[in-house]
């Protein structure tokens, strides 16, 4: 039989005491709720209004409405939560574990090397689209997205070479957006980076850059984000960051957690970044434990 109550609340059992602090701030939380409801409101109506030759809206100019990342609209799932239908890697490293794809390198399976190894999507490839994602980095090392991307292996190497021995079946070329656990100093810079990887570029626009690239010339920066170390404010370290890429043409932009991270502007048309190609998943360094979810593509072509 239930407890009886009194005033919401069992028979015997007092409330918390509210704190004097608690009780001074509501009046201005509430103050602050009733006028983001007045804006929104305002902005609800603005829209309505057909703008004038001049994008004026009631005399006044209207902000881009912000981006939902949960709408899926348009996208296609690229990871059903359960299986890694489509999806092919180095057994014994990727797994799916809590509704996540989970790629894991440990000291027993690894010891005495520096793995690298990816998670291949099979399924399509694309060059123009939109990708979101949830990511997450554990116990050290790194990861990284790789999209316009190929496998194979990279000149100069052979297969089977190296400890662990290269397999071209999940060993990918082409460029990606970077996120690193902050093992030191120098890792801590390079989430939101676009690093090529396996093809002797290296970080083509580091955190906090735009950057215009011409064939046989070194990249030139052009403008500036913001600083580097801020901007790593951004990242969520052990915890689950949304990422988003954004690739149209010779432009490639990086998003962290809503924050503009790095743009490429590559006007070579022969880049291996101006290519269609697959997509990936890294698990770099050991030991480290890396997880991905809510994986969304929008193709438009």
């Amino acid at each position: 039989m239930s407890e009886p109550r009194i005033d919401g609340q069992p028979a015997g059992v007092s409330a918390a005491p509210i704190s004097a602090d608690v009780l001074d701030a509501l009046p201005e939380v509430a103050a602050q709720t009733r006028q983001e409801d007045s804006k929104e409101q305002e902005r609800q109506a603005l829209r309505k209004v057909k703008p004038d030759l001049g994008g004026f809206r009631n005399g006044v100019f209207i902000e881009p409405d912000p981006i939902d990342f949960a709408d899926h609209a348009g996208y296609a799932s690229l990871f059903d939560g359960v299986t890694l239908t489509g999806w092919e890697g180095m057994p014994g490293v990727w797994t799916v574990e809590d509704g996540a794809i989970v790629g894991e390198t440990t000291l027993e399976q690894f010891a005495g090397t520096f793995p690298n190894t990816f998670l291949v999507y099979r399924g399509t490839e694309a060059k123009d689209f939109d990708l979101k994602l949830d990511i997450k980095v554990e116990k050290g090392g790194g990861s990284g997205i790789q999209y316009r991307s190929s496998t194979g292996i990279p000149p100069g190497r052979k297969a089977g070479e190296g400890r662990p021995p290269l397999d071209p079946r999940w060993l990918m070329i082409g460029p990606q957006a970077d996120f690193w656990y902050p093992v030191d100093t120098t890792a801590k810079r390079y989430s939101g980076q676009l690093y090529s990887q396996n093809n002797s570029r290296g970080i083509i626009a580091w955190r906090g850059q735009v950057v215009q690239s011409f064939a046989g010339e070194i990249p030139r920066l052009v403008g500036t984000i913001g600083d580097r170390g801020k901007l790593g404010a951004s990242v969520k370290d052990g915890a689950w960051n949304e990422y988003m890429i954004i690739a149209r043409g010779a432009v490639i932009v990086h998003i962290l957690n809503g924050q503009l991270m790095a743009v490429l502007v590559d006007d070579d048309p022969a880049s291996s970044n101006n290519i269609s190609g697959l997509i990936g998943l890294q698990v770099e360094g050991v030991p480290c434990k890396v997880w991905f979810r809510n994986l969304w593509l929008k193709k438009i072509n």
